[in-house]
C-alpha cells in the first residue's frame, strides 16, 4: 500500500524537518484543546467529563494507528461515519416529550441556527451533543497530521474552531488561542515539507504576533458582540436592566453594576407582585441559560396546588420594553396582541420585537398560594422533566458547594425540602453582606460567592441559593424581573429600572414553583431610595410619573388577623413600615406585602452578554474607564505579544544592536581581572565601529598603536590598553586600576566622537 513521502520516515527527513514536524503537531494540538476545551466545559455542567476524556483520547490513539493503514479516503469516510453516529445518539437521547416536535426541517432549522449565534448549551441534550460530536472532531486533524497532511489537518481542525465561534461558546481568548494555533501549525508544516531557516521562523513568529495586535483592538466574534481581548477596547457596560427588558436566552453574572431610576412601566393590580420576566435552568459557572425554545401563545394551565386569582395592566413607560412583565404564573392575555406574543419554554410571555411607550396588556395569572404545613407535607416525588431540568450543578464545584450545605441544613436540622429552603435562604441573609460595588471573581461564581466573598447584591445570591438547593436534590431555578415598585395609589405601582431583581423559585410537588428570595430586603430598599432621591434633584428625565410625583400612597390603618381571637394592627407610612408586617394570603409570595419591607423597591442589578434595553437610558450612570490588574488571559497575551515583538526585533536585526548597546553602557562588577578583560573587550567593540576590527595576529598594543598612527584617538583609550597589559600579562589585580579602567570606557561610550579626536 502507498503512503505519503514523509510517513514512516522520520529519520531519513533530517533533524530540521524533523523538529518542525513536531512543532507543527504541538500548534495544532493548541488549536484542538481551544475547541475541545467547549466539550469539556459543556459536561462539566452536565455530566461525563470522564466519558468525553476517555473519547478523546481514545479517538485520538486511533487518529495516530490508522494513519498508516487508512487511505485518506478510507479515513474521510470514517469520519462522517462517527458524525452521523453522534448525532444519531444525540436525537435518541432527547426525551420523547420533545422528539414529537423533531422534523427534517426542525433538525436543518436548529443547526442552521447554531451557525448563526444560538449556544449549543440551550440545546436540551447538550451532553449526549457532546459526546457524539467529539470523536470526529478529534480523529480528523489527528489522522490527518499524522500523515503530514498539514494544510488539510489546519482545515478540518479550523471548521471545528469555527463552528464554536459562530454559536458563541468559543471566548474571545479562545478564539484567538486556537487561531493563533492554526496559524502556527500551517507555517510549521510548511517547513517541515519544504524546508526553512530560522529567519523563516522567525517571520512566522511576526506574523503570530501581528494576530494578536490586531485581535486586540478588533473583535474577533463575528457581529461585534464581543469586546477585544486586552484592556482599551470595546463597547462600555451595558446597563445592569438589560437581561430583564431584552428576555435574552443567556445572561452573565457581572462586576459592579450601574443603576438606573427611570420608570419602565406602571402596573395596575388587585396586589403587589414580583413581576417576573424570565427563567433559566442551566447555570454554567458564570451566567444562566433557558434551554429550549419559544412556542405560540395559548392559555396556560394553572399551577397544580392551591392558587390564588392576580389580574394586572402593565402600562410601557419607556421607549421600549422586550419583556412582558407578570405575577407568576401567567395563564391568559386578557388585552393586548396575542399574535404577536409567544410563550418561553419555562413558561414567561414574550413579546414578538418590542413592546412601544403607551402600549399596554392585560394578564391574568395564577399564583401559588400555599400554606406552611403543605410544603412541609409536599415530599420529593418531583416529575422526571423537573428532576432533568434543574437538579444539575457544574461537577467542578458540585462536591463542595454540597458538603457547605449540608452543613448549613444540619445545624438548622432541617429535613424536609422548604425546610432546607428555609436554612439556606436564612444562611445567605445572615452572612453575606449586600453590596452593588463587587468585583466580578473568576471562576464559578456560586462557589466563590459561598466560600470567598463577603458580599454581593441579589444575582449571586439567588445564584448561590439554586446550586445549594440543587446539591440537595432539591429542584430550583433562577429568575429576574421586577420588585413591586412605588405603590402610587391602593392598586397601581410605578416601576422603575432600579426594581429589577433576581430571586429563586423552588419546586414543590402538588404545588409547583414557590418564590424565595434570600436577597436582604432593608439594604435594597435604602439604595433604591437614595438613588430616586438623588436623580430628583438631578432633575433625570423620567424618573416620576404624575402619580409618583406626588409621593408614595399611605393606605389606612388595617386590622388583620393573624389567629382566631387576635388581631394586629399594620400602618404604613410612606416607604416606613410600623407594626407587624401583614403577610400575603398563603405562603404563594414568601414576603410582606409593605412596600418597605422586602417586596418594595430593590436596585437593579443584572446585565446579559448581549445589548439592548430600554431606547435611550444607557447614559443614566457615569462610567469611567475601570482600572484593575490584568486577567490570565490579558498576561499571557501580553507576554505571546512580547515574544512576538522580540522574534522582529530578531528578524530585522534590531534584537543584535540593542544587545549589543546594552552590552556596550551596562557592565556589571565581578573580579579585577574579569572587570579589565571586558572593559578592553568593550574598547575594542567602539575602535571596530569607529576604525577597523583588530586582526587575529595583531596584540593590543600594535593594534593601538596602527590605529593611532592613523587616527587621533583619544588618549583615554592608550590607558585601557595599557592597564590590560598590566592586569592580562603582569598579573596585577588592583581593584583601583578595575575602577579606572571601567570608568575610563564609561566615558568613551557616553563619549564616543572623542575617538575621532579633531577628525
Amino acid at each position: 500500500m502507498s503512503t505519503d513521502r514523509a510517513v514512516g520516515t522520520d529519520f531519513e527527513l533530517g533533524d530540521v524537518e524533523v523538529s518542525y514536524h513536531w512543532l507543527a503537531v504541538g500548534s495544532l494540538g493548541v488549536t484542538m484543546v481551544a475547541y475541545l476545551s467547549v466539550l469539556f466545559h459543556i459536561t462539566d455542567i452536565v455530566g461525563g467529563t470522564a466519558t468525553l476524556a476517555a473519547l478523546v483520547v481514545g479517538t485520538a490513539l486511533a487518529g495516530v494507528a490508522t494513519a498508516r493503514r487508512l487511505r485518506p479516503l478510507q479515513a474521510a469516510t470514517l469520519a462522517v461515519v462517527l458524525l452521523a453516529v453522534g448525532l444519531v445518539g444525540y436525537y435518541l437521547a432527547v426525551p420523547s416529550a420533545y422528539l414529537v416536535a423533531l422534523s427534517l426541517g426542525k433538525v436543518v432549522a436548529d443547526n442552521v441556527a447554531l451557525l448563526t449565534g444560538l449556544s449549543v448549551l440551550r440545546m436540551t441534550e447538550v451532553g449526549a451533543w457532546a459526546l457524539g460530536v467529539a470523536p470526529a472532531m478529534v480523529f480528523a486533524p489527528v489522522y490527518l497530521v499524522s500523515r503530514r497532511r498539514y494544510a488539510l489537518a489546519v482545515g478540518a481542525a479550523g471548521t471545528a474552531l469555527g463552528f464554536f465561534v459562530l454559536t458563541g461558546d468559543l471566548g474571545n481568548f479562545a478564539t484567538l488561542v486556537g487561531t493563533l494555533g492554526a496559524t502556527a501549525a500551517l507555517g510549521f508544516g510548511t517547513l517541515a515539507r519544504r524546508g526553512g531557516t530560522a529567519a523563516q521562523v522567525d517571520t512566522l513568529a511576526v506574523v503570530l504576533v501581528a494576530m494578536v495586535l490586531l485581535a486586540s483592538t478588533v473583535s474577533v466574534v463575528p457581529g461585534g458582540a464581543r469586546s477585544p481581548i486586552l484592556p482599551g477596547g470595546g463597547a462600555s457596560t451595558p446597563t445592569v436592566e438589560d437581561a430583564f427588558v431584552t428576555n435574552e436566552e443567556r445572561v452573565s453574572i457581572q462586576g459592579s453594576i450601574r443603576l438606573s431610576p427611570k420608570v419602565r412601566f406602571t402596573v395596575e393590580s388587585d396586589e403587589p407582585a414580583y413581576w417576573r420576566v424570565a427563567a433559566y435552568d442551566r447555570y454554567d459557572g458564570s451566567g444562566w441559560i433557558r434551554t429550549g425554545d419559544s412556542t405560540p401563545y395559548r392559555s396556560q394551565p394553572a399551577p397544580p396546588g392551591p392558587t390564588r386569582t392576580v389580574e394586572q395592566t402593565v402600562s410601557v413607560e419607556a421607549e421600549r420594553m422586550a419583556a412582558m412583565p407578570a405575577a407568576w404564573k401567567p395563564t391568559r392575555l386578557e388585552s393586548g396582541d396575542r399574535d404577536n406574543t409567544r410563550i418561553s419554554s419555562l413558561g414567561a410571555f414574550d413579546p414578538v420585537g418590542a413592546l412601544r411607550q403607551g402600549e399596554s396588556y392585560t394578564v391574568v395569572s395564577r399564583v401559588p398560594d400555599p400554606t406552611e404545613s403543605q410544603l412541609q407535607r409536599t415530599g420529593t416525588d418531583y416529575p422526571e422533566y423537573v428532576e432533568k431540568l434543574y437538579l444539575q450543578v457544574p461537577e467542578s464545584s458540585a462536591d463542595r458547594i454540597r458538603q457547605r450545605t449540608n452543613r448549613i441544613t444540619g445545624s438548622a436540622n432541617a429535613t424536609t425540602p422548604y425546610e432546607k429552603a428555609e436554612a439556606v435562604e436564612a444562611w445567605l441573609e445572615a452572612n453575606k453582606a449586600y453590596s452593588k460595588d463587587v468585583s466580578r471573581p473568576e471562576g464559578d461564581v456560586a462557589e466563590q460567592f459561598i466560600f470567598e466573598m463577603q458580599e454581593g447584591y441579589c444575582t449571586y445570591y439567588a445564584t448561590s441559593m439554586v446550586t445549594m438547593l440543587r446539591s440537595q436534590d432539591i429542584p430550583a431555578r433562577f429568575v429576574v424581573g421586577y420588585t413591586s415598585g412605588q405603590r402610587v395609589a391602593e392598586d397601581e405601582w410605578v416601576v422603575r429600572g432600579l426594581d429589577s431583581h433576581a430571586w429563586v423559585e423552588v419546586y414543590f410537588p402538588r404545588v409547583g414553583w414557590v418564590k424565595f428570595d434570600p436577597t436582604p430586603g432593608g439594604p435594597r430598599q435604602q439604595v433604591e431610595n437614595s438613588r430616586v432621591e438623588q436623580a430628583r434633584e438631578g432633575n433625570v428625565s423620567n424618573v416620576d410619573t404624575d402619580e409618583s410625583d406626588e409621593g408614595t400612597w399611605t393606605p389606612t390603618t388595617t386590622e388583620t388577623t393573624a389567629d382566631p381571637g387576635d388581631t394586629e394592627t399594620t400602618t404604613v407610612v410612606g416607604n416606613e413600615t410600623t407594626g407587624p408586617a401583614t403577610a400575603a394570603p398563603g405562603l404563594g409570595d414568601r414576603q410582606p406585602i409593605n412596600p418597605g419591607d422586602g417586596i418594595g423597591g430593590t436596585v437593579g442589578e443584572f446585565t446579559t452578554t448581549a445589548g439592548g434595553g430600554t431606547g435611550g437610558d444607557s447614559g443614566d450612570e457615569g462610567g469611567g474607564i475601570p482600572i484593575s490588574m490584568p486577567s490570565r488571559e490579558q498576561t499571557a497575551l501580553g507576554a505571546l505579544v512580547v515574544a512576538g515583538l522580540l522574534a522582529a526585533a530578531r528578524r530585522t536585526g534590531l534584537l543584535a544592536r540593542l544587545q549589543r548597546a546594552v552590552w556596550l553602557r551596562w557592565q556589571p562588577r565581578r573580579d579585577p581581572e574579569t572587570d579589565v578583560n571586558r572593559a578592553f573587550e568593550r574598547l575594542e567593540r567602539l575602535l571596530a565601529d569607529e576604525y577597523r576590527e583588530r586582526d587575529s595576529g595583531e596584540t593590543p598594543r600594535e593594534y593601538l598603536a596602527a590605529i593611532r598612527s592613523h587616527y587621533d584617538v583619544d588618549d583615554r583609550a592608550e590607558r585601557v590598553g595599557a592597564i590590560y597589559e598590566q592586569v592580562r600579562y603582569a598579573g596585577a589585580t588592583d581593584d583601583g586600576l578595575a575602577d579606572e579602567a571601567v570608568s575610563l570606557v564609561d566615558e568613551l561610550v557616553r563619549d564616543h566622537r572623542g575617538l575621532l579626536g579633531g577628525r
